[in-house]
């Protein structure tokens, strides 16, 4: 016959100890379970029902949620299953769900979890203003926000989250390319004294106007990426090494109008800057040509 399976998942020998006999509280959930990568979670809560609610126990209390950590395409019912009694949720990134992700997935979420600081939603293109009115709304606390490749952010939206996020210092809005210099201005003047970091990379919309308005409001900027932003130019940059003196980083490539004199000033200061120098630029061109290389120094 068979030997007789415990509801646990296991056999029960005399004197054996097993794994669910381990205090939940002080152990499994502290020092095991927060060991264990989400994909293998949710394999394990099929084991058997004390497995389950162990797992649904650990979920309840998370307060750093990555999808990556489930797989590239996590499915809808699986992400719905892992949040739904989450209430203390700090860090939430869901941008493997960027294909199906929209409102109706996401507002209950945030509604359930005030205390976010952080959320990245990259690629999340189902989404509208609605998701991250609520955000706003009901995030007081939110410092750092990812909407890269959302192209569904314009400038009410960005006004909006402007007016209602008091704490945030690190915004992605990488390829938002409804934003205009209007709506950096904005964000710029009522939130520009905590920003630290900033990304306009690839909107041809943002220029000049935009980033000397920054540069003047946010003191505490440390990294700001330009990349392919066509419209920046060397007025810009200027303002940025006089004002920014926090500035750390500056992506300017494929800013055509950005010229070396109004960048030589950050390099002097130290700031990474993703654009070589144009001597450098030379000396690399002649080392690639043929019967050169032995001769050029790239020291210089």
């Amino acid at each position: 016959m068979e030997p007789r399976m415990e509801p646990s998942g296991g056999e029960r020998e005399p004197g054996a100890v097993r794994l669910l006999d381990l205090p939940w509280e002080d152990v499994l959930l502290p020092h095991v379970l927060s060991r264990v990568p989400l994909c293998q979670l949710l394999r394990l809560q099929r084991v058997s029902r004390a497995f389950r609610a162990l797992v649904q126990l650990y979920l309840e209390r998370l307060r750093r949620f990555d999808a990556a950590q489930v797989g590239p395409q996590i499915p809808r019912a699986a992400l719905a299953w892992m949040l739904r009694d989450a209430k203390g949720l700090q860090e939430l990134a869901l941008a493997p769900c960027h294909e199906w992700l929209s409102d109706e997935d996401l507002v209950p979420v945030l509604a359930r979890n005030p205390q976010l600081r952080s959320v990245a939603l990259a690629g999340c293109g189902q989404l509208s203003r609605r998701a991250l009115g609520a955000l706003a709304e009901g995030c007081p606390n939110l410092r750092r926000l990812s909407l890269a490749h959302c192209d569904w952010v314009d400038g009410l939206a960005l006004r909006g989250l402007a007016d209602r996020c008091p704490a945030l210092e690190e915004l992605d809005l990488t390829a938002c390319r409804q934003l205009k210099d209007e709506a950096i201005v904005y964000l710029a003047q009522r939130r520009g004294a905590g920003l630290r970091s900033l990304s306009l990379a690839v909107n041809a919309n943002v220029g000049d106007a935009a980033v000397q308005e920054l540069a003047r409001n946010c003191p505490e900027l440390e990294h700001l990426d330009l990349t392919g932003c066509l419209r920046v130019g060397s007025d810009g940059v200027r303002t940025l090494a006089e004002y920014c003196p926090a500035l750390r980083s500056l992506r300017v490539r494929h800013c055509h109008h950005v010229a070396e004199p109004s960048l030589s000033r950050l390099r002097k200061r130290g700031v990474d800057i993703d654009v070589e120098p144009p001597l450098h630029q030379a000396l690399v061109l002649l080392q690639d040509m043929a019967g050169f290389a032995p001769f050029v120094n790239l020291q210089v």
